[in-house]
């Protein structure tokens, strides 16, 4: 259970990640409203796994999924670009998470 609350977090870190992205400068309410309920849902989930996962697993797998998550909506939302490279970088920190979750003693 412990990570899928993780895989939750992580979610919403890439939420308030594009979020940002949306708020201009903090300066639109909703989009601003709405992206710090990101940020707090995301720190509580995290806080939440760390019950029993270990801090520097959870931590590493939460910056992952919001790193690949923000680099996938980026590319889908703003045409960023999803060169060969950099979508080779982004499998190598899936291959981290991948690699946390299953050689991790919890």
């Amino acid at each position: 259970m412990d990570w899928l609350i993780l895989f939750c977090a992580g979610l919403l870190e890439t939420t308030w990640a594009v979020g940002l992205k949306y708020t201009e400068g903090f300066t639109r309410p909703w989009p601003s409203v709405l992206t710090l309920a990101a940020m707090a849902g995301s720190f509580w989930l995290l806080s939440l796994s760390l019950k029993t996962l270990p801090l520097g697993t959870a931590y590493a797998v939460w910056t992952g999924i919001g790193a690949v998550g923000t680099v996938i909506l980026g590319i889908a939302l703003f045409g960023e670009s999803a060169n060969f490279s950099r979508l080779f970088c982004v499998a190598l920190i899936i291959c981290g998470i991948l690699g946390l979750k299953f050689l991790s003693p919890s």
